[in-house]
């Protein structure tokens, strides 16, 4: 028999969730850098976690704070969470710039995402319920704003975002090293930049069908994730994940495991019993969920009267049975899908919906999964890091 659904986390429950929580300078999640000094779970669902910064005025503080509220309250089991505040004796900052060190000299065996990027899995439990539409107009509001804004097509078989955006061509790389690789192709919209990574740039037309098992489309996934040049200066990535709770779902939890989850559904029951299912699957990787948006939840006509054609309360049922906040609910417009197939977001216009969509990328900047905070608590330590491992590959030249 399996365990309920709101049992207790054991401690290292709480551990593996908090590997999540990544040092946005360091670019490690806390528990490897030996931040987390203790947990305690209470019998009554009650969590305290013991942090130890680099320093106690440490400028991140707050976002550290955030992302481990954020990420040990996503456990069904979890009533409350506290927060105990320490500071690292010499030794430890000792341990942990080492730990940066290594971390910088191994980056090649890493994802190439940079340390400050927002990583958004944007899932569904079915397909045709519009979480491509989601992507792509979510990733225009974003640039929209400024934003530097990244966008993998995750959906092998069901690749659609390079026409929602309006891009094609092939992809390009470049050898840096002893490896290849590839260039995203890029789209400027308003003050910032759209940079898209999809199977569609491989194949010699829009109809190719890809016939692909499991273990391909992992390693293509893979591919997209560590030989992008995605860029340092990379404010979010959003993954258009497959339907589903399959192969690539779990690649892509194991190889970013500090990316939240937002789950499109449409406001049928049916759509949303199986969303639910997405929300379980992140869980069970230990992946944030950050909300749920509702798609296609009403028709407008003419006169003003709104139809819904699908049903209505979907999406609230599923961030009521998740426990999340309803993210943004996109009515039914026509403009929406004629947009996506011309290639012109909606979310560029002035219809409801496109301000539906702005108001979504609000709400997740704002809310659900903010930018990054630089600040410069550990700064140091990562400029010592990676001054430390310059001087050693100059030190090894000259040998040489």
């Amino acid at each position: 028999m399996s365990a309920p659904s709101n049992a207790l986390p054991s401690p290292d429950d709480v551990r593996s969730l908090l590997r999540g929580v990544i040092d946005p300078e360091l670019g490690s999640d806390i528990v490897e850098l030996g931040m987390v000094k203790g947990v305690d779970v209470g019998e009554d669902g009650h969590v305290t976690v013991t942090i130890a910064l680099t320093t106690s005025g440490c400028p991140l503080r707050a976002q550290i704070q955030r992302d481990v509220r954020t990420r040990v309250a996503s456990h069904p089991g979890v009533t409350s969470v506290k927060l105990d505040w320490t500071e690292m004796t010499q030794a430890e900052k000792s341990r942990a710039m080492e730990k940066a060190r290594f971390n910088v000299s191994q980056r090649d065996e890493d994802t190439a995402i940079g340390p400050t990027t927002r990583v958004v899995l944007v899932a569904s439990g079915k397909g045709g319920v519009g979480k491509s539409s989601v992507t792509a107009n979510l990733a225009a509001a974003l640039a929209d704003r400024g934003l530097k804004v990244g966008v993998l097509d995750a959906d092998v078989w069901g690749f659609s975002i390079p026409r929602m955006l309006g891009v094609s061509g092939r992809l390009e790389g470049r050898v840096e090293g002893n490896r290849k690789v590839m260039l995203p192709i890029e789209r400027k919209i308003g003050a910032g930049v759209v940079r898209i990574v999809s199977m569609g740039f491989l194949v010699e037309d829009e109809e190719t069908a890809l016939m692909w098992r499991g273990l391909m489309l992992n390693r293509g996934v893979q591919h997209f994730l560590q030989d992008v040049e995605w860029g340092d200066d990379l404010d979010y990535l959003l993954v258009d994940m497959p339907p589903g709770t399959g192969d690539v779902q779990m690649g892509v939890a194991k190889l970013v495991p500090r990316a939240e989850v937002i789950v499109v559904t449409t406001p049928a029951v049916g759509a949303q019993k199986v969303a639910i299912r997405a929300v379980s699957m992140a869980r069970k990787s230990f992946l944030r969920v950050a909300g749920v948006v509702e798609n296609m939840s009403s028709f407008t006509d003419n006169h003003g009267e709104a139809h819904a054609l699908f049903g209505t309360g979907g999406g609230q049922t599923l961030a009521d049975d998740a426990g999340v906040p309803l993210l943004g609910q996109i009515p039914i417009e026509p403009l929406v899908s004629a947009g996506g197939d011309a290639g012109e977001p909606e979310v560029l216009g002035t219809s409801p919906a496109a301000q539906a969509f702005r108001d979504l990328a609000d709400r997740l900047v704002t809310e659900a999964v903010p930018p990054a905070e630089l600040a410069g608590c550990s700064a140091r330590m990562l400029e010592m890091a990676m001054a430390a491992l310059d001087a050693d590959d100059a030190a090894t030249a000259a040998g040489a």
